[in-house]
């Protein structure tokens, strides 16, 4: 799973690398939680047929249209890709409102009996581009600005860090983004496989060691322990 995560990259930056168009600023976190504000970049289509790629703020923790408040059932900070074209909550985005989240890291707690020790985990030189899906909720019958929420796509682990967790985020290639956001592309569970299966060299190339227990928010949260 991942359920918390770091990004210290400036929003141009983010822009540059994956050629969007960036509607709002962020500030760097160290410790990003499910429901915080957190950038996803997304294709859209417009009138005259143009797609064009932009980044916003979106909620982290997916609210289909259909629900009646913020308050689920059930979490939707991660999306398992076993499946989820089969599943009301993700079968819309899954076509449509496909996403690319970046982080620099995520954290990932070790158990060992009845300790937990948090680790932190990132590629080597790279950031880390999440694959997500989005969705624009407001409550019904309300006259509300419509809330723009995102979730992130998980697979099971593979290599180094699933000795720490048997799930993981799906982290795109560059070379996948393009394929992965497409607004041109009606998604189904095909598409997700082939995510799946190109984010396992990035899951190989992990690092991870670890951290102090996580409290507030600053970039010496990712220091190493000892």
């Amino acid at each position: 799973m991942c359920g918390r995560y770091t990004l210290d990259v400036s929003s141009a930056e983010l822009g540059r690398m994956l050629e969007a168009d960036v509607a709002a600023e962020w500030t760097a976190s160290w410790n990003i939680k499910p429901t915080q504000r957190v950038p996803a970049f997304f294709e859209t289509i417009t009138d005259d047929g143009e797609i064009t790629r932009k980044g916003e703020i979106a909620r982290w923790s997916l609210l289909p249209p259909w629900a009646e408040s913020t308050k689920l059932k059930f979490p939707t900070f991660n999306a398992r890709s076993e499946g989820p074209a089969s599943k009301n909550t993700w079968r819309g985005p899954i076509k449509h409102s496909r996403a690319i989240l970046p982080a620099t890291g995520y954290y990932e707690w070790k158990t060992e009996g009845k300790t937990k020790t948090p680790n932190y985990i990132h590629l080597p030189d790279d950031p880390l581009l999440f694959a997500g899906l989005y969705s624009w909720w407001r409550p019904k019958g309300s006259d509300d600005a419509w809330t723009l929420t995102t979730t992130i796509v998980t697979r099971p682990s593979t290599g180094d860090v699933a000795e720490l967790h048997d799930r993981a985020p799906v982290i795109l290639p560059p070379d996948f983004v393009d394929e992965w956001v497409d607004a041109g592309t009606e998604g189904d569970q095909t598409l997700v496989d082939a995510a799946v299966a190109a984010s396992t060299p990035q899951l190989e190339q992990l690092e991870f060691h670890e951290v102090a227990k996580l409290t507030g928010d600053g970039p010496e949260l990712v220091k190493p322990s000892s």
